[in-house]
């Protein structure tokens, strides 16, 4: 039996609201997906060591800030020096177009905005997560 996909739902920064990464974590987890869920107000070392220590295989963060330009990369910027730059990062939310192109450069391998079905990120996910 193929094990599940282990995917940590995060808030980075000041977010208070977190309806949004609640239904994507409830989501996939109907999906048979293992889901951690991190909680409101989390740094992107937080979420880094939380990550880790979960052995997790994807991570998707949730963020309405504003803060998305520099809290994303600086997730994926630690991951790499932590050794663990093989984990899938992607960022939902409140984020202008513009800045999406920026994001993906700096290694989040995708952008999901209002509007975007559950399904859809769930298909990115297993066509995308790297199974050892």
């Amino acid at each position: 039996m193929e094990k599940p996909i282990r995917v940590l739902v995060a808030k980075p920064g000041l977010d208070g609201h977190d309806r949004g990464a609640k239904m994507i974590a409830r989501a996939l987890r109907d999906a048979g997906m293992e889901v951690i869920y991190t909680g409101l107000r989390q740094s992107p070392e937080q979420i880094v060591a939380a990550a880790i220590q979960e052995d997790v295989d994807v991570i998707g963060m949730s963020i309405l800030s504003g803060a998305h330009n520099h809290l994303l990369p600086k997730v994926v910027e630690l991951l790499r020096e932590q050794g663990a730059g093989d984990i899938l990062v992607f960022g939902g939310g409140v984020i202008p177009e513009e800045d999406i192109p920026g994001l993906k450069a700096a290694g989040i391998a995708e952008v999901f905005t209002p509007g975007t079905t559950t399904t859809e990120t769930i298909e990115f996910i297993k066509n995308n997560v790297k199974k050892n």
